[in-house]
């Protein structure tokens, strides 16, 4: 197995950040021919193509932009060692990475993030968004600590992993002050013939609440559906329909949105889940966010 030329990758690095071979070659002061063939090494050691053309500009193929986010993490780290060594009084920062799978509040994913922020040794939170099954396969290289998930680790998938219940909360239905002025009646009679915003269907909650409006013969008119529930929020902030989230944060969704909270589906429960590497849990960040959860975000409504 050929071991990593660390030259070639600032070079293939620098290609990527300009976009061009020309201009990497301005800025490290090398003739344009000896970058290129240099990155021809790279690419035959590596045996993948790095780059395809696009007009005059060069534009990363998947496998250039899997490793571009290596050599971003390995030049920070490199640019970090030396500014230590440059100065001895800073204090070196504890990295940690977590993914939120697009399904989870961003709310609820701030309140239980934000205690990592206040530890003793200093942080540096590395955040990464997406569908649960890429953040999954970030963790198994353990380019991630820790994933908030809505569900707990699939058991189909060959990833090794543990879920850790961080804590449940039932629903709670708002809408806009605007649109209130145009749905009738109380809640829950109210969500008949009512504009609504509903999950996504990665959201582990949709299926659940589809029931819960069968079962109790509601017809909501469904206007749309979001992966990314912070979106749906700013839709529904904007009048378009009504829509769901934790009760657990209802005070918070109410005054950053400016909707209004019309009626609780405590049938229907959403679960977060910690999923990481670790039977146990021992990295400090995730201590204290599993601490946090407990006793804050979800103290009421576990």
């Amino acid at each position: 197995m050929a071991t990593l030329n660390f030259k070639h990758l600032r070079y293939f690095w620098m290609v990527a950040k300009t976009g061009s071979i020309a201009r990497a070659a301005e800025q490290i002061h090398l003739a344009p021919q000896s970058i290129s063939g240099q990155l021809s090494e790279f690419e035959a050691t590596l045996g993948v193509d790095l780059f395809r053309r696009a007009g005059r500009n060069l534009e990363l193929t998947d496998a250039g932009r899997r490793i571009l986010s290596y050599a971003e993490e390995i030049f920070t780290i490199g640019d970090e060692l030396l500014e230590v060594l440059r100065d001895q009084t800073l204090v070196k920062t504890l990295p940690f990475r977590v993914g939120i799978a697009d399904s989870v509040s961003k709310s609820v994913a701030y309140r239980l993030v934000e205690p990592a922020l206040k530890l003793g040794e200093p942080v540096r939170l590395i955040c990464r968004e997406g569908r649960l099954a890429s953040l999954l396969a970030e963790l198994a290289v353990h380019r991630l600590d820790m994933i908030i998930a809505d569900r707990p680790m699939p058991t189909h998938l060959n990833v090794r992993g543990f879920s850790h219940l961080l804590g449940e909360s039932g629903l709670t239905v708002f809408g806009a002050p605007s649109l209130m002025k145009k749905v009738p009646g109380s809640f829950p009679a109210m969500l008949n013939n009512a504009p609504f915003l509903l999950p996504g269907e990665d959201a582990i909650i949709r299926p659940k609440l589809l029931q819960w409006l069968e079962a109790n013969a509601l017809r909501p008119r469904i206007v749309g559906e979001f992966d990314d529930s912070a979106l749906m929020k700013s839709f529904g902030q904007a009048g378009a329909g009504l829509f769901v989230a934790p009760t657990a944060i209802a005070d918070i969704v109410c005054e950053q949105y400016q909707v209004m909270a019309l009626g609780r589906i405590d049938t229907v429960v959403e679960q977060l889940y910690a999923i990481t590497t670790e039977r146990r849990l021992t990295h400090p960040a995730i201590v204290a966010i599993s601490k946090a959860a407990r006793l804050d975000v979800f103290g009421g409504e576990s």
